[in-house]
């Protein structure tokens, strides 16, 4: 659901990126390995995709740091190179998959999906409460048999809410897992996010505001 790319590549990294947040993800990008050790230590990522030839921290250094901490963030990994021996080298370093360049996008959007599946946080792919069902790998959701219109943000948040099963879930909590690294804390993205979604819900309301906590579902 969050994802980093780790890429020097610029140009690929944004594509990446970008391919990536329309599916659904909060992504965000950096061009380094000590860049991608600062920002793996600030946030929780479910997935980063990381390139093997990373400046200033090779990227194998960095897959073997999170290995060796024990990080439930799963490590696609990115290489130019696509001989058996840098695959098993990378998977052996700790990566959970492994992709060459060039590589087809619908693949490694199905491949960061099931890397997120697999994390230590297991997911159902279909989440149901209160006659709204989700279903994480079609991206769709209903209630009560009514396809409900959702942006990739909207969903990612029922989504949250439905896994909390009942329980509350913060504001900061939401932005931790469902916007990226650049989002404003204080611009209320999860204030309107959250109206917007409960238009589109419907009655009676099921999203309540727990004051000085969070949303509950």
């Amino acid at each position: 659901m969050r994802v980093l790319v780790a890429e020097d590549e610029e140009i690929l990294a944004e594509l990446v990126a970008t391919g990536l947040r329309r599916a659904g993800f909060a992504v965000d990008t950096v061009y380094s390995g000590d860049a991608a050790l600062a920002y793996l230590g600030l946030h929780d990522y479910d997935v980063v995709v990381l390139d093997r030839d990373l400046p200033r921290v090779h990227g194998d250094d960095v897959a073997r740091r999170l290995v060796s901490a024990g990080s439930r963030t799963r490590i696609l990994m990115l290489t130019a190179s696509g001989t058996m021996e840098d695959r098993v080298e990378g998977l052996d370093l700790g990566a959970d998959d492994y992709v060459s360049k060039p590589f087809e996008f619908p693949e490694l959007v199905s491949r960061v999906r099931a890397l997120r599946r697999r994390s230590a946080r297991p997911v159902p792919p279909q989440l149901e409460r209160h006659g709204i069902r989700l279903d994480s790998v079609r991206r769709a959701a209903t209630r009560d048999g009514r396809d409900l219109d959702l942006s990739p943000k909207e969903f990612t948040v029922l989504q949250l809410l439905l896994e909390a099963d009942g329980g509350t879930v913060s504001a900061e909590e939401l932005l931790e897992r469902a916007w990226d690294a650049h989002t404003d804390p204080f611009t209320g993205a999860v204030r309107v996010c959250m109206s917007k979604l409960r238009a589109k819900l419907g009655e009676p309301a099921l999203i309540r505001t727990v004051q000085g906590v969070g949303y509950t579902l």
